[in-house]
């Protein structure tokens, strides 16, 4: 059975101070939740704060990025190391507006996701359409590249470590989501492709998240699926109660 996991990528917003009322909200209200990984994944200047609020209780905390050398003349980067240190154990890597403002490929996110795993941590790999890929019908021949490559040469061991999120990029920031019906196809196309590229009990362990305008109002129908394990959240994680209502809605 694989343990639902919601994620909120608080993605550039909340100063230090702004983080730790946000964080201090959760800690409150889902705490205390233990059926339901949850992580939140704060701007780097914010990670040691809300760590510091967290602590003792079930919340993970989560970087939303990284690099993959572990040290040297890389200017505004931040290593894995550092993310350890700072109290993580989930990274975001690869996601859409990382591919799309800041030129990541594939070829990188695969860098950061065996960078972070060989430092103890679990990478969050983003992969999804465009709106003009799907009008096309490219979206399984875009998946199916996203996950391959940003996930060549992990091992088995890893990739059970590993979540991927499956974020339809016409569907992050728009309101308009992706129906559970069309959710469903996208992740039992992905473990079927981890079937192919490990074998079935790792494609069935490994837990698939659903990124793209999730909102209290459409969490339950989300994860009713079968093969939809959690949701990663963008604008609803900024305010506690709906992110609250996310988790507790979640629960299978």
């Amino acid at each position: 059975m694989r343990k639902v996991i919601i994620a909120g990528n608080w993605k550039m917003n909340k100063t230090i101070a702004d983080a730790e009322v946000l964080a201090g909200s959760l800690k409150k209200s889902v705490g205390n939740v233990s059926e339901v990984e949850v992580v939140v994944c704060p701007p780097y200047t914010a990670l040691a704060a809300v760590k510091d609020i967290v602590q003792g209780s079930n919340i993970r905390l989560g970087a939303q990025d990284c690099y993959w050398e572990k040290e040297g003349a890389f200017t505004g980067e931040v290593s894995t190391a550092m993310l350890k240190d700072a109290g993580c154990e989930y990274v975001i890597v690869g996601h859409s507006e990382r591919r799309q403002f800041f030129h990541e490929t594939n070829e990188t996110v695969n860098k950061k996701a065996k960078a972070l795993l060989k430092d103890g941590l679990k990478p969050i790999v983003c992969v999804g359409e465009k709106l003009d890929e799907r009008k096309a019908g490219k979206t399984f021949d875009v998946v199916r590249d996203h996950v391959e490559n940003s996930l060549a040469g992990i091992s088995r061991d890893d990739m059970l470590k590993t979540v991927i999120a499956y974020e339809p990029v016409w569907a992050i920031g728009t309101g308009v989501n992706a129906t559970k019906e069309q959710a469903e196809e996208v992740h039992k196309f992905i473990r079927g492709l981890l079937e192919k590229m490990y074998d079935r009990a790792a494609a069935d362990s490994v837990r698939i998240q659903y990124g793209g305008s999730v909102k209290p109002d459409n969490i339950k129908e989300l994860i009713s699926e079968k093969d939809v394990d959690g949701a990663l959240v963008g604008g609803a994680s900024l305010k506690a109660d709906s992110f609250e209502q996310i988790v507790r809605g979640s629960i299978k």
